[in-house]
Parts: C-alpha cells; structure tokens; sequence
C-alpha cells in the first residue's frame, strides 16, 4: 500500500488540516481533519474496499456533517457584534399609541 488506499497518509493529512484550524478558525478545516481521520481510520482497520472517487465522496460528506456537528456544538457566539434594529430613543408606546404623553 504505497497510494491513496494508505491509511497513515489519510491520517498525516488529517492533523495537517488540524493545524490548519488551528490557524483559520472556524470548524472548516476540523471538520475536514474528522472527515480524512476517519477515512483513513476504515483504511487502517481495513473495512473501506471502495475506489478513490467513492472515498472522495465519501470523505465530502462526513465532512459536511461533522462540520454540521461541530458548529452546533459550538452554539452562538455572544461576543459578535449585534445589529439593533431599532433605537433606544424610539418609544414604542408613545402618545399616538396609546401610551402616556412625553
């Protein structure tokens, strides 16, 4: 097994994309690092028989889903910036709605 079909080569390529991540936050590329992990884990123990396109495809998906995973996992960043919609000095109950006069 000198090709694609070894699993350490999958598995070297996985913690390169980690460090990636590590650079270029955001789940992108640790979601990809999952996704060739885990190839190259079926490759190892031997249970993936498949071609390459198939591995390809394959690996484009479980990327997808553990990126999916990954980012709700993550929830919502409270330290983002906030887009108010409306001003603290518009008075929604004011005189012409029926609140008290100013």
């Amino acid at each position: 097994m000198t090709g694609w079909e070894n699993g350490w080569l999958w598995i070297i390529a996985a913690l390169l994309l980690a460090l990636i991540e590590l650079a270029l936050p955001g789940y992108v590329f640790m979601g990809m690092a999952g996704a060739v992990a885990v190839m190259g884990l079926l490759l190892l123990a031997g249970i993936w028989t498949g071609g390459l396109p198939v591995a390809l495809v394959l690996t484009a998906l479980l990327s997808g889903v553990i990126w999916l995973a990954l980012s709700r996992l993550r929830g919502v960043d409270r330290s983002a910036t906030r887009i108010w919609r409306d001003d603290i000095n518009d008075n929604p109950r004011g005189p012409d709605k029926g609140g008290p006069a100013p």
